[in-house]
């Protein structure tokens, strides 16, 4: 479960979906990748997907701050999800 991306060494992982139900209740949250040192990632095998690798927006070139992909990411979830 996450989003992945097509990159020169073939697709990666960039961000991560979860969701949880627990007593009735619904838990969730997403985690991007933003610009991590992607050698603590050098153990994960991404989804238990082997021979897959994990990327960042910075690594692919994308230069943006939290405070703008925050804004960004709450902008288009309520153009999608909040009616």
């Amino acid at each position: 479960v996450g989003v992945w991306v097509d990159t020169p060494q073939g697709e990666a992982k960039i961000a991560a979906i979860g969701v949880r139900l627990k007593r009735w209740v619904t838990l969730h949250g997403i985690a991007i990748n933003l610009d991590p040192d992607l050698t603590h990632f050098q153990g994960i095998v991404p989804c238990g997907l082997k021979n897959f690798g994990v990327t960042s927006m910075r690594k692919l070139g994308c230069s943006i701050e939290m405070p703008v992909l925050d804004t960004v990411l709450k902008t288009t979830f309520e153009q999608c999800f909040v009616k």
